[in-house]
């Protein structure tokens, strides 16, 4: 059990992804990136898979280098935190300020992590 509230930073990204979906995995390198040079300043990423295979799913965390916190609940499209955050398509991202506000959603690359620095400065 993982308790997003516990998992908290002053900034967090929720990241729903699978191993199969393409533009997740391709997507996963820059994750990876910014989470290695902003952790210390106080991101937290929740990765919630929509994989319904326990092998493919840990293999891809592996291969992709993906150190943070990863939940699934092995149920494909039927992920009840997806259902909660209204997830219709993969990847989708959805950043959370300190209180667990979202604040923005579905941004890639450098927008992404232009937001993320906005956000850790406040």
């Amino acid at each position: 059990m993982v308790s997003l509230k516990e998992s908290l930073g002053k900034v967090t990204i929720v990241d729903f992804w699978a191993s199969w979906c393409g533009p997740c995995r391709k997507e996963n390198p820059n994750v990876v990136a910014i989470y290695k040079e902003l952790h210390s300043k106080g991101l937290n990423i929740v990765g919630v898979s929509l994989d319904k295979e326990a092998k493919a799913w840990k293999e891809a965390i592996a291969k992709d280098n993906l150190s943070w916190t990863q939940v699934s609940n092995l149920k494909f499209w039927e992920e009840p935190i997806a259902a909660q955050y209204g997830v219709q398509s993969i990847p989708a991202t959805f950043i959370l300020d300190a209180s667990g506000k979202i604040v923005a959603q579905d941004l890639r690359g450098d927008e992404l992590r232009a937001k993320i620095l906005e956000l850790l400065a406040k």
